[in-house]
């Protein structure tokens, strides 16, 4: 309960969320200098803020040595330490994990069926936002604002882009919401994953084509996949 106070303190100040924020989007590290221009505060201001952010383990640093001599300079990157503020409390990844395995118990059939039920869900989320507007009447341009709010929404942190003469779209995750599952059983989740994310895709382009091209799992530093329509 004390660490959760010095969070919800931590956090508290609109600055220091932002910032947080901001490092989340971004899942590269930072440093003082970076956040003091694109927050355009004192670089002093600005230390004290991601030195608050890490000692409640939300973000985590690293010396950064110039080789120009003098003073080295300190990174700060997105603590691997999961967050959870719930009141009362709520476990609701100890659920995820037991209705992974229990699907897994049934094998194949098991596998299928959590396969199929990500795909439904990645579909549905198009219905949750449009209602029975028909897909057909959108742009590319316009199916690709409404993937990108989507994911944002669901904690992903994406970035799109259309290459039109290719027909293909490119899209990044630099966070994975399902990761400390996908941690424990990296294939299965991250299959599942995707087969979410051709849902999302399906409910607005038919004849779409999904590939991986790049999984955090693997050391990557998003997940990333090309899809041609």
């Amino acid at each position: 309960m004390d660490h959760t106070l010095k969070i919800t303190n931590v956090l508290a100040d609109s600055t220091r969320y932002s910032i947080y924020q901001y490092v989340t989007k971004l899942n590269q590290p930072v440093s003082v200098t970076d956040i003091a221009q694109n927050f355009s505060i004192h670089p002093n201001v600005a230390r004290l803020h991601l030195s608050k952010l890490e000692d409640v383990q939300l973000l985590v640093s690293r010396t950064r040595k110039t080789g120009k001599g003098g003073r080295p300079s300190r990174l700060y990157q997105l603590s691997e330490q999961d967050v959870h503020l719930q009141f009362p409390y709520r476990d609701y990844h100890l659920l995820a994990r037991i209705a992974l395995e229990s699907l897994m118990e049934l094998g194949m059939e098991g596998e299928r069926t959590l396969y199929s039920t990500g795909f439904k869900y990645g579909k549905a989320m198009f219905k949750q936002n449009f209602g029975n507007q028909n897909p057909e009447n959108f742009s590319v341009e316009e199916k690709i604002k409404w993937l990108q709010e989507s994911a944002f929404i669901i904690g992903m942190f994406p970035n799109f882009e259309y290459v039109k003469h290719e027909e293909t779209i490119f899209f990044s995750l630099s966070n994975c919401p399902f990761k400390d599952l996908a941690k424990e059983n990296p294939q299965i989740v991250c299959t599942l994953h995707g087969f979410f994310l051709e849902g999302m895709m399906r409910a607005l382009f038919m004849n779409i084509q999904l590939k991986e091209v790049h999984n955090m799992m693997e050391g990557c530093a998003t997940c990333s996949y090309k899809a041609a329509l």
